[in-house]
């Protein structure tokens, strides 16, 4: 998929805010530390970058359990499977 600049900004700055928002409640970190967590996980990638936004096919909530509990968080905490409807609410 081809990113306009100002679509790629945005949605990189609603799913870092949905990461950190997932780190501080499910993680337990304090707010500069989640999101320290959630530009590393989704750092800026130049518009000619192979495979821009590649990280967005799974949502933040995804790629935060998967930080916070680990490859089978989906087993051992079927109730984490799927997004909260708090996390649904952040937009």
């Amino acid at each position: 998929m081809a990113w306009d600049e100002a679509e790629y900004s945005e949605y990189l700055q609603a799913e870092r805010r949905r990461y950190a928002w997932v780190m501080r409640r499910h993680g337990g970190l304090m707010p500069a530390e989640a999101w320290a967590a959630a530009l590393k996980c989704y750092p800026y990638e130049a518009g000619d970058a192979p495979y821009r936004g590649l990280v967005f096919h799974d949502e933040a909530w995804h790629w935060a359990m998967l930080r916070i509990h680990g490859d089978r968080y989906t087993v051992e905490r079927p109730e984490l499977a799927e997004p909260s409807a708090e996390y649904m609410d952040l937009g």
